[in-house]
């Protein structure tokens, strides 16, 4: 017998823009690319994919940054919160912070680290994968 999935709830600093994930996690893990650093100002972004079908905007609707060409960053337009990363795959990535509980979903994997900050690491011992996962 499996374990019941507790819906995820998540949103803002602001609290203008909420969302819902009704399945669990696909994969979680840290990403080390120079995007998600520049997006976030931070060395790292822990997040998390689910496929698009299970995550729902329940409040506010979220700004679009197209950062690349094949895909782009949602955001709140009041706070500036990073949101989620979505493309043409049927996955969407959400940013792991913007839970209410960021604890439920840890990551299990380093992707890009090719270009992690020589200053900056984790204490773990997750693999470590130069580009995106094998």
């Amino acid at each position: 017998m499996t374990a019941k999935f507790t819906p995820l709830q998540g949103g803002c600093l602001c609290g203008d823009v909420r969302f819902q994930i009704k399945a669990p996690p696909i994969q979680s893990g840290y990403c080390h690319c120079r995007m998600c650093q520049r997006n976030s100002g931070a060395p790292a972004v822990a997040s998390f994919s689910v496929l698009v079908h299970d995550f729902a905007y329940v409040a506010g609707r979220p700004a679009a940054f197209r950062s690349s060409a094949h895909g782009q960053r949602e955001f709140c337009p009041r706070c500036g919160s990073y949101l989620v990363f979505r493309d043409d795959t049927p996955e969407i990535g959400v940013n792991t912070a913007s839970l209410d509980d960021p604890g439920a979903v840890p990551p299990t994997f380093h992707i890009y680290w090719e270009s992690h900050i020589d200053w900056f690491d984790t204490a773990d011992t997750l693999p470590r994968y130069e580009k995106g996962l094998p």
